[in-house]
């Protein structure tokens, strides 16, 4: 399913129509840098009513966010090289926490990952992002 974002007012609306769908908590997040990934999550945790200020855990490589469902867990792999590197830190605990994680550049630990999970790309052009929700 595609939706067009022509400005951050849009997001709130997109972000309600994602979580009604939601039949995972594990969300799958691609996108060039500057694609707009950490700014949709912020709309996201907070349709799902996280009050925290949502930021990229690019050095922390997990942000944790507390909503009135238990948690979410932010993840930003983009220096992961490996599953060993994720293990390490204890990415499957996250994983099988039951906790909403949502997982940015997760190409390193496709194979981590339970069967059931979300895929949400975004790409831009201009000033339009296209959200893909699958």
């Amino acid at each position: 399913m595609n939706f067009q974002a022509n400005s951050l007012e849009d997001l709130p609306q997109i972000s309600k129509n994602i979580v009604d769908q939601l039949k995972s908590k594990i969300i799958l997040f691609e996108g060039n840098l500057g694609a707009g990934k950490t700014t949709f999550i912020k709309y996201l945790v907070k349709e799902l009513g996280g009050l925290e200020e949502v930021s990229s855990p690019t050095f922390s490589l997990v942000n944790e966010y507390e909503i009135p469902k238990g948690k979410v867990f932010h993840f930003d792999l983009y220096r992961i090289k490996s599953e060993e590197e994720a293990l390490d830190f204890g990415f499957e605990e996250y994983i099988d926490s039951g906790n909403y994680c949502f997982i940015e550049w997760p190409e390193s630990i496709i194979d981590l990952l339970p069967e059931e999970f979300h895929r949400i790309k975004i790409s831009s052009e201009g000033n339009t992002r296209t959200i893909n929700f699958a």
